[in-house]
C-alpha cells in the first residue's frame, strides 16, 4: 500500500537532522523500531526513488514522526526533503522488518542509526526495563548530536556519548570498535542492539562474536 501523509510540523534538532511529524492514515499500524519507504511523489526526478526511514513516533500517538538526517552531498530524497515544510506531502508504505526489541541490552548507535531506538526507547520509558539498558550513540563531532536532553532524561548515566573526529573529554572515547568493546563490556549474554552505517554494523557485530557474544542476542536490521 501507499499512504499521501500531509506534513504537520518540522523541527531542525541540529544543523542536519530534521523532524517531521505527519497525519497517520486511518488504521494505519507499526511496531517501534520499524521502518517505512519514503518517497517523494511529487519531485519528477525522484518520483520513483525510495529511501527506508524509521518511525520515531510510538504506535499509540495521533501522528507520525520520523527524524531524518539531511545529505546535501548526494542531492536525493534526503536533499529535496531539508525543503519540506507544514502542509508538503511525501508518501510511505506499510511498515516493514527493521530492528525488534528483544528485551534489556546495549544499543550501539551510528549517527541516523540512532532512530529505530528512539521509538523502542520511548516505549519502554515507563516499563522500567531501561533500567538495565544502555544506549553508546558515536558521532563524528559534538555538533552532531541531537535529542541529548531527552536521551539523557530516558537513560541517566547510561548514555554514553562517543565522538570519532574530536576529543571532546572523558566520554569520548572512541570509535566503538574490537579494543572499545572489549574494555568496556562486563556482560556477554545480553542483547546487544546495533544501527548504523553498513560496515559499522558489520563490525561490530563480528566484533561482539569474536568476544564470546552468541549471535543470537545480536539484534541488527532485517531487511528480508
Amino acid at each position: 500500500m501507499k499512504y499521501p501523509v500531509k506534513i504537520l510540523e518540522t523541527e531542525m534538532l541540529n544543523h542536519n537532522v530534521k523532524r517531521f511529524r505527519t497525519e497517520k492514515p486511518v488504521g494505519f499500524e507499526f511496531e517501534p523500531g520499524q521502518a517505512t519507504d519514503l518517497s517523494l511523489p511529487n519531485e519528477t526526478d525522484l518520483a520513483k526513488e525510495k529511501r527506508p526511514f524509521t518511525f520515531t513516533s510510538l504506535p499509540a500517538d495521533p501522528w507520525l514522526e520520523f527524524t531524518i538526517k539531511m545529505y546535501p552531498e548526494h542531492e536525493g530524497v534526503t536533499d529535496r526533503l531539508r525543503n519540506y515544510e507544514d502542509g508538503d506531502v511525501f508518501q510511505i508504505s506499510n511498515a516493514w522488518g527493521a530492528i525488534t526489541y528483544q528485551g534489556p541490552g546495549i544499543f550501539l548507535a551510528g549517527g541516523a542509526g540512532i532512530t529505530p531506538f528512539l521509538s523502542i526507547l520511548r516505549a519502554h520509558q515507563d516499563s522500567g526495563e531501561l533500567e538495565e539498558c544502555e544506549l553508546w550513540f558515536s558521532n563524528k563531532t559534538q555538533n552532531d548530536i541531537f535529542l541529548e536532553s531527552e536521551l539523557r532524561t530516558l537513560l541517566g548515566d547510561r548514555l554514553s556519548l562517543i565522538f570519532t573526529d574530536e576529543e571532546a573529554g572523558p566520554e569520548a572515547e572512541g570509535p566503538i570498535d574490537h579494543a572499545y568493546l572489549e574494555k568496556n563490556i562486563s556482560n556477554h549474554k545480553q542483547n546487544f542492539y546495533i544501527c548504523g552505517p553498513d560496515q559499522m554494523v558489520e563490525d561490530l557485530s563480528e566484533a561482539l562474536e569474536s568476544l564470546g557474544v552468541p549471535g543470537s542476542r545480536i539484534v541488527t536490521e532485517d531487511f528480508g
